[in-house]
């Protein structure tokens, strides 16, 4: 169990799958708020799409840049974070950029647990991808 804000122990059980970028289980125990995070996409504040049509990679971090900002306002990080989800137009296509670009945010040692979905739309026709957060600080 790693002490910080709140005590978060991140457990694999030999039981499953070896994980590749996730956590099976991450338990939270002790007094704690529980933030939930909206899906958060390639938009800026002006609600303006990042990069050019099509462009994976600004829209992820500019998703991923919404999560740290929507954090910050709770006085957060990702080290608080305990649980992502992440929605996809093409996966397959985008796996590989996505692992990139989040292993710049997230603790990699102890990774968040994570579910990836791939979808056939999101809200606008232009949207890629999104993501969503649980983050778990101090009561």
């Amino acid at each position: 169990m790693t002490e910080g804000p709140s005590l978060l122990r991140f457990i694999d059980p030999p039981s499953l799958p070896k994980p590749r970028g996730y956590t099976h289980v991450v338990e939270v125990a002790g007094p704690c708020r529980t933030v939930y995070i909206a899906g958060q996409v390639g938009l800026d504040a002006a609600g303006k799409l990042a990069g050019a049509p099509g462009d994976f990679r600004a829209q992820a971090t500019q998703a991923f840049e919404n999560l740290k900002a929507a954090l910050g306002a709770v006085g957060a990080g990702f080290e608080h974070v305990v649980k992502i989800n992440t929605y996809f137009i093409d996966a397959a296509a985008h796996f590989a950029a996505y692992l990139e670009i989040r292993d710049r945010y997230v603790n990699i040692a102890q990774p968040p647990a994570s579910t990836l979905v791939q979808v056939s739309r999101l809200a606008f026709d232009t949207l890629l991808f999104e993501i969503e957060a649980v983050a778990a600080l101090p009561a």
